[in-house]
């Protein structure tokens, strides 16, 4: 198939997603992010396979022409863009996600990795989140996300220090479950594919919801409205337009904390 967010179906009962968009290092734009949404809502395959192309799996979402808008006026749509509409459907997806992380995955792009029930990646990958990085705030969803999958420690380690981790440092923080061979990857992630959809399909979806039902997390109205709030409020400030000019011109940013 052609476009940004490739299907095929490369075994019995496996779909396979493969995210091209090379000249933006696999970042998830909104046609990605709607075709992956649009795919969660629709296959009925027993194992999805969700893998980047070329070197990087994804280096995050998109925030394109950012700096041509106005920044408190954008910060609303940054926080309700379609990404975290894509993940949801993603995570409620009936029937078992690998994510095949053949490259580099950053930011957004780790967090969609994450979303994934298993996570195999190559050798030599690196793994980050930058927020620190650029003045961010992450979502309190993204956060609750990394916190279940590695632990509170290196959840902050990750969102603190903003450096990335290479495949091996994932494996041990439990960001990924196997680092193999990058001339393997493919073969040995298929194999898993097509022994996963090879299972009881009753079993398979209904041990999904269990594990999705118990690490959901249910936060107070007002208490996730709050939290919306202060991510929102980033945007707004000198340090987050200061990250994004220094990343920019590839320079060390001078934060003024406000």
């Amino acid at each position: 198939m052609t476009g940004k967010l490739q299907l095929d179906e490369p075994a019995d009962g496996v779909a396979r997603l493969t995210i091209s968009n090379p000249e933006r290092r696999g970042a998830l734009d909104h046609e990605i992010l709607d075709a992956l949404a649009g795919h969660a809502r629709t296959l009925a395959a027993r194992c999805v396979v969700i893998r980047g192309s070329g070197d990087v799996f994804s280096a995050g979402y998109d925030i394109g022409n950012l700096s041509e808008q106005g920044f408190e006026e954008s910060a609303e749509k940054l926080v309700a863009h379609p990404f975290h509409d894509a993940l949801e459907a993603l995570e409620a997806y009936r029937y078992p996600v690998i994510a095949e992380v053949n490259g580099h995955a950053i930011g957004g792009g780790l967090e969609l990795a994450l979303t994934a029930d298993i996570r195999v990646a190559a050798s030599g990958v690196k793994m980050g989140m930058p927020p620190a990085k650029l003045g961010l705030i992450y979502s309190h969803t993204g956060l609750a996300k990394f916190i279940d999958v590695c632990g509170p420690a290196n959840t902050a380690e990750l969102f603190f220090v903003g450096r990335t981790v290479d495949a091996e440092r994932a494996r041990e923080m439990g960001l990924v479950n196997r680092v193999v061979d990058p001339g393997e990857l493919d073969e040995r992630v298929l194999d898993l594919a097509a022994e996963i959809a090879s299972n009881a399909p009753l079993s398979l979806a209904g041990n999904k919801r269990m594990i999705r039902e118990l690490r959901r997390l249910r936060l107070p109205e007002e208490l996730e409205r709050e939290l919306v709030e202060l991510r929102e409020s980033c945007f707004a400030s000198e340090d987050f337009r200061e990250g994004e000019k220094a990343s920019t011109e590839k320079r060390k940013p001078v934060w003024r904390g406000r």
